[in-house]
């Protein structure tokens, strides 16, 4: 159907120009037609309405009903293809409305209109002048509803007047160029359901080739292993929507992912990512599982690693891989970290005793089992002379620096029992030697300490009291440090220790000292000795002795008893006399000590006795040796072992060979070498004093070395 163009030419001939120009305007629609079926349209562009796809009729309103005309053609494939075409610009005060159907806008907020068209030049149709435009308006009108044909114009808000930049003239049909001009123009903010646009003709030669009604959204992507969703724009053109991302599978939050969808449909501002889990690495816009052989122990951007040294992992996705047989990780190793085993025992284990105090030094093990926080415990037990039987030294012991977690291969231990077996132990552990099941490497040294002097005796009791004598009991000390030699008793009449005591020595655990006052309090104190020396005494023990019992005789009495003894005694002396005689007493058979008897002035007397002299009161204890002892020659005695220990010196086993004389077992006592001159002079002084002994329950000195056989 030709567009009508009115009646207001007169002239027959510009109504048949007006008609002419119409049927070429198709023509020329046709051509242009047939080449906008392939329009491509951009991805961030949501179409509500595209009259190009519209088969048929596009079904819109038009009003009045003389004004915008439906022209439908068919192109070279047989494709129906329509227009909306106006052209009275002969007529002043055109207006001629175009309505669209009801649209629903789907959420936008800011629609746009794309509308492709073609306008006559004016000046290209003669007679026009003042009637003819070459403009249109462009309206629209929201509703919740399809509400048909009840709009009224006033009910439309104008968009905008709408110009061509190029329009068509007679030149243009006569070469079949027709210019396609393509406007778009933007509405927003929308609020309601659906919208209706309309195209108000005020006068000019226009075809609408096709109208699309779309509005912009940014396209669903993956940015930072987040995906973002399609996000339609905002209602302003400087509007940002911030769309929040969502993890892909396998994946986490690092700092929540964020993007802000622009007015033109496109991404900007990426904030945040997501990282892939545990077990997982990113490849691409995904997160892949770890392959047999290897793992990840935590989310992040770091990729899948192999398994470390002596470990393995057989499954897909492994946070860790599990350490092969034996072979263990701590607590506090890192899952990335080697396995390691516990540690071989150490080496080069060595002891030094002093005293009561053990110095242990060793090297480090041979194997550290792949680990480098190696530590040292050491472990005391206390053995038994007898038999093999051990316990804890127990919490007297102290170790220094200290007894468990030592990092430098040594310690001292200190305060042992001394002359006791210990067997000390040293283990090799790390980090993991808890979680083994295999026993602990270690090293053991059995050591023994040396003797020192006893602990104090703790208690003494009183067994048996007379008149002259106590007998004492005590026990043995908790701590003998050695072997007993012998006990020391010490004893004094009460309030008199500073003017005299007496001392009594006594091999087993009881004594009797004899030759006490009777009805005295006296006070004793035992001690115990070894070869390292004596130990403290005792705690006081008082003990007063049983009261003599008087006698009570009359003087006649007790001068007959003194007459009568008197007497006995002379008889007795006669007769020894008289004997002596009667048997040819001869001096030959004297002893040396009756040769010093002899009789003067009818009396009977007896050798003088001896008179002890203290050697300390010699200037030269050198002297008194040679005075009281003989001198031997050392190449007469022979050592063969070492009995004892004393102060100053060491006691031995040997035999001494005196001329004309057999050989004879004796003890010998020595001065250990580099003594002092005190410990010289004490025991010259020592040799002294037993020189002046001779009795049968004394020991006897032979003689002493104070010269060298070379």
């Amino acid at each position: 159907m030709p567009l009508e163009l009115g009646c207001l030419y007169t002239e027959r001939a510009a109504t048949a120009a007006a008609m002419a120009t119409g049927r070429c305007l198709w023509l020329f629609l046709w051509n242009i037609l047939c080449t906008s079926h392939c329009i491509y349209f951009p991805p961030n562009e949501v179409n509500l309405l595209d009259t190009a796809s519209i088969q048929g009729d596009w079904g819109w309103l038009t009003y009045p009903h003389n004004g915008w005309d439906a022209i439908s053609e068919m192109d070279e494939y047989f494709t129906p293809i329509h227009t909306y075409q106006v052209c009275n610009v002969m007529s002043p005060n055109q207006n001629n409305w175009l309505r669209t159907n009801w649209l629903q806008r789907n959420g936008a907020r800011r629609i746009y209109i794309e509308i492709k068209f073609t306008l006559r030049d004016c000046n290209s149709m003669p007679g026009v002048v003042g009637t003819c435009k070459e403009t249109f308006n462009l309206y629209y009108f929201e509703s919740d509803r399809d509400i048909g044909s009840n709009i009224w114009e006033n009910q439309f808000v104008k968009i905008d007047t709408v110009a061509a930049d190029e329009s068509f003239t007679n030149v243009d049909l006569g070469v079949r160029r027709l210019k396609l001009n393509t406007e778009v123009r933007g509405v927003g903010p929308l609020n309601k359901k659906g919208v209706y646009l309309a195209f108000q003709d005020i006068g000019a030669c226009i075809a609408i080739v096709s109208v699309r009604v779309y509005y912009k959204k940014c396209p669903a992507m993956i940015q930072n292993l987040a995906v973002f969703p399609d996000a339609v724009t905002g209602a302003d053109s400087s509007s940002l929507v911030e769309v929040q991302g969502q993890c892909v599978d396998h994946s986490e939050e690092r700092d929540t992912p964020k993007m802000y969808c622009s007015a033109e449909g496109e991404w900007l501002v990426p904030i945040g990512k997501c990282v892939c889990s545990a077990g997982y690495e990113e490849q691409r816009d995904s997160c892949r599982a770890c392959e047999p052989g290897f793992f990840k122990s935590s989310s992040g951007d770091q990729l899948c690693a192999k398994c470390p040294l002596h470990s393995h992992s057989d499954v897909m996705a492994a946070l860790f891989c599990q350490c092969d047989t034996n072979y263990y990780r701590s607590a506090s190793d890192p899952l990335s970290a080697p396995c390691t085993r516990p540690p071989s025992a150490p080496v080069n284990a060595m002891s030094t005793v002093n005293g009561t105090t053990v110095t242990l030094e060793w090297s480090p093990p041979s194997s550290n089992g792949g680990r480098s926080d190696v530590r040292y415990n050491i472990i005391c037990r206390k053995c038994a002379w007898e038999a093999s039987q051990c316990e804890a030294c127990g919490n007297r012991i102290r170790f220094s620096p200290k007894q468990m977690g030592l990092t430098q291969p040594a310690i001292s231990v200190i305060n042992l029992l001394a002359h006791t077996n210990y067997t000390l132990t040293i283990e090799a552990v790390n980090g993991v030697s808890d979680l083994s099941l295999e026993s602990r490497q270690f090293v053991s040294l059995n050591v023994t300490t040396n003797q020192a002097a006893p602990s104090q005796i703790l208690v003494v009791k009183q067994e048996n009291t007379s008149q002259n004598s106590v007998t004492l009991m005590w026990q043995e000390p908790d701590q003998p440090n050695g072997i007993i030699l012998e006990y020391e008793i010490k004893y004094f009449e009460k309030g008199k220790e500073q003017q005299s005591y007496s001392t009594l020595k006594a091999r087993g655990t009881s004594v009797t000292v004899s030759n006490l006052k009777p009805g005295t309090r006296y006070v004793f104190q035992v001690r115990a000795r070894t070869s390292a020396g004596c130990g403290r005494f005792s705690q006081t023990v008082e003990i007063e002795t049983a009261k003599s019992v008087s006698l009570r005789y009359d003087t006649t009495t007790i001068i007959w008893i003194c007459f009568a003894l008197v007497t006995g005694l002379i008889v007795l002396l006669a007769m020894f006399i008289c004997r002596k005689r009667r048997c040819g007493y001869s001096k030959a058979f004297q002893d040396p000590d009756e040769e010093k008897m002899y009789y003067q002035n009818g009396h009977l007397r007896f050798p003088d006795p001896k008179i002890y002299v203290d050697p300390h009161t010699y200037e030269d204890p050198g002297q008194a040796v040679r005075e009281f002892a003989r001198e031997i020659e050392a190449s007469r005695i022979k050592i063969e072992k070492v009995i004892g220990s004393g102060e100053f010196g060491e006691v031995c086993y040997g035999r001494l060979k005196l001329p004309a004389k057999r050989e004879i077992p004796v003890a010998l006592k020595t001065l250990k070498s580099g003594y002092t001159e005190k410990q010289r002079r004490d025991f010259l002084s020592e040799a002294s004093i037993m020189g002046q002994f001779d009795h049968p329950n004394i020991i006897r000195l032979e003689g002493v070395v104070t010269r060298s056989k070379y």
